[in-house]
């Protein structure tokens, strides 16, 4: 590696990636802190994130534009659940609109942070790669950190041991790394896994001149899959009458308020939820079609995510017969396919492997305070956005039962009205200080594989507020139009031993301002 050390460069706010959250939170401090020197890095070289990262076919959100696009950006073409391709545009436009290329700074992967409370700054060693592929490292400082890196690791994907794996003679492919103008036309395929990478892919890879001659989804768990429509035909409707800004606003209130009543119905009735799942998946598929086998999860809706199906797109390619479904468990990879435990052997020529995702906060990023190294497994979420003992740090932690922008919303705006009130009275670090023996839960409540694999290297919750993490964008609003702060976060200057704050008595600008930039 050709390194060399580069003198540091210091900003007030560096913002770690450059996906969604990371593009928000640009577009929230450069509007509200002009005069500020701001750095966004991404160790990509393209922006994007997610929705640049993943080719696979069919990739496509699974919330609805209204509330995952940005609260101060309309959301303008037809579909409201959109493919990947779309949202890349929606980024890419937003940048270009906000003059974000200033600031954002691509090929900048951050390895390291170390935190100096006599100087009151993040130390961050950078590694640069340009065009020839030459590394350079170099430190920059910064007042304040956003970790805007979502809590996936994006350099690979999980898949589980399989017995004789080798011995198989076709393609295995890991939505993660799909390789670019991959041809699988007249092939059999079987996707391993049933979330929502599996079923997206299923129907995507059953049409169009390329399409698979058959696709397989092979299960060991089912999961709850709901159809919505593709277009929401009230936000064209909201549209035409008020026009794009009035008609998004309107819109995305309507989403809110609907998801958060399925939800909470959901979530409160499960028997009553599985039984309306259970009635209109049956209603979708074929007559006769085993919905009890291969649609009956073994556990209550929302203890992992629900898949979405746009216009029932994964129910049509069952009952076309361009795919199906199998319910079991891996004896063994053949060369020709799987044999199954039941003893049935599947035939593919490509097998996928959509087994999930590994989580891995802040891209790996190793964080150390005063020369102490920080074990997240150790931290707690304070309002869902900073974490115990380590000051100026936020972290942009979206909803697991909403779209995950809603809350990356709202932590921009407590975040500038945090550094508002500490520029005013003069505090330079903030940190939050929990109850000794305080009690601790993990700090995502599903039961998804890919969250409990990870448990043990994830930041905690606590029980009650400020320390438990809200999944309601109402209730996190409502929060967020009280105190800016309580005892529990403790300023300080960088002269100064930190010691502990007022009970909050300013209220934020969110109580007054509901947009973002415009």
């Amino acid at each position: 590696m050709d390194s060399s050390t580069v003198s540091a460069e210091c900003f007030d706010v560096v913002v770690i990636g450059a996906g969604i959250s990371g593009i928000g939170a640009a577009c929230y401090l450069t509007k509200e802190f002009p005069s500020k020197k701001i750095a966004v890095l991404e160790g990509r070289d393209n922006i994007g994130g997610t929705w640049d990262l993943f080719k696979y076919p069919g990739i496509r959100s699974d919330s609805d534009l209204h509330t995952y696009g940005y609260e101060f950006k309309p959301w303008r073409h037809k579909s409201a659940i959109a493919d990947g391709h779309l949202i890349r545009d929606y980024l890419r436009e937003t940048v270009e609109e906000f003059d974000l290329g200033r600031v954002i700074r691509l090929r900048h992967e951050v390895v390291s942070a170390d935190w100096s409370s006599g100087e009151a700054l993040w130390t961050l060693l950078v590694r640069t790669t340009d065009d020839s592929g030459a590394v350079t490292e170099l430190t920059m400082k910064a007042r304040w950190v956003y970790g805007a890196t979502g809590y996936y690791r994006y350099d690979e994907g999980y898949t589980p041991h399989f017995e004789g794996r080798d011995t198989f003679a076709g393609d295995i492919l890991h939505p993660q790394h799909w390789p670019e103008n991959y041809d699988y036309s007249g092939k059999n395929v079987i996707v391993i896994g049933s979330g929502a990478t599996a079923i997206t892919l299923l129907p995507a890879m059953t049409v169009g001149p390329d399409a698979a001659a058959h696709v397989t989804m092979l299960q060991r768990t089912p999961s709850y899959i709901m159809a919505m429509p593709r277009i929401d035909s009230l936000a064209l409707q909201l549209t035409k009458l008020f026009g794009p800004e009035r008609g998004y606003a309107l819109t995305r209130r309507k989403n809110i308020w609907l998801d958060r009543g399925i939800v909470t119905f959901l979530r409160k009735f499960p028997r009553a939820g599985r039984a309306v799942i259970r009635h209109y998946t049956k209603k979708a598929l074929p007559a006769g079609f085993d919905v009890d086998t291969h649609f009956n999860p073994p556990y209550d809706p929302w203890d992992q995510r629900l898949c979405v199906a746009p216009d029932g797109d994964f129910f049509q390619a069952l009952s076309d017969g361009k795919a199906s479904v199998v319910t079991d468990r891996i004896a063994r990879f053949t060369k020709n396919g799987i044999l199954l435990a039941s003893g049935r052997e599947l035939k593919a020529d490509v097998i996928v492997t959509a087994t999930g995702l590994n989580m891995r906060f802040f891209g790996g990023v190793q964080q150390s305070v005063d020369g102490e190294p920080v074990d997240l497994a150790d931290t707690v979420t304070y309002r869902g956005m900073l974490l115990s003992g380590v000051p100026n740090w936020i972290v942009a932690l979206g909803y697991t039962k909403a779209s995950w922008t809603l809350k990356v919303d709202l932590t921009c705006r407590y975040f500038c009205d945090l550094v508002k009130h500490m520029d005013a009275q003069g505090h330079e670090i903030a940190v939050p200080v929990p109850e000794p023996g305080m009690p601790t839960q993990p700090l995502l409540e599903l039961t998804s594989g890919y969250v409990t694999r990870a448990l043990d290297k994830l930041p905690r919750q606590g029980t009650g507020l400020p320390w438990r993490m809200l999944t309601s964008y109402r209730q996190d609003a409502k929060l967020l139009k009280g105190a800016l702060f309580d005892r529990h976060l403790r300023f300080s200057a960088r002269s100064s031993a930190p010691a502990p704050s007022e009970d909050g008595k300013l209220q934020t600008a969110a109580s007054q301002q509901q947009g973002g930039p415009r």
